[in-house]
């Protein structure tokens, strides 16, 4: 879904809708969730293998997986008795486009404040 927001006379262009962001954010919001992604981006892994990975039981590293999972982060694929962990290139990087546009909106503000403080001051008396 293409949405189109317009802040301050800029229009920022996002491929995610509000909520979908909302549940990106949420899912990278848990330095476990992150971790799991980080992992999954230099090499696949089974979910067993990443619950040997942290100190928490296997059920709470599957619930990490399935939410990682269920907003398109990581995919999930059989390979004989596993399920084999892949991180999703794509969604992350419509994330940072979107914080990319959500930056420049940023900085230019601070462009316009500039040139507000570069005007002459108006010397009516």
């Amino acid at each position: 879904m293409d949405e189109t927001v317009t802040y301050n006379q800029m229009v920022v262009r996002t491929e995610l809708s509000d909520a979908e962001v909302d549940r990106l954010f949420r899912a990278l919001a848990d330095s476990t969730r992150r971790d799991i992604v980080r992992r999954t981006l230099v090499e696949d892994a089974s979910v067993s293998a990443l619950a040997e990975a942290y100190d928490m039981s296997f059920a709470a590293v599957q619930k990490h997986v399935a939410a990682l999972e269920e907003v398109g982060l990581i995919k999930k694929h059989p390979h004989g008795r596993e399920r084999i962990v892949r991180a999703d290139p794509d969604l992350i990087g419509r994330a940072r486009t979107l914080l990319r546009q959500l930056e420049e909106l940023w900085r230019s503000r601070f462009d316009q404040l500039d040139l507000v403080l570069a005007e002459p001051p108006n010397n009516e008396e």
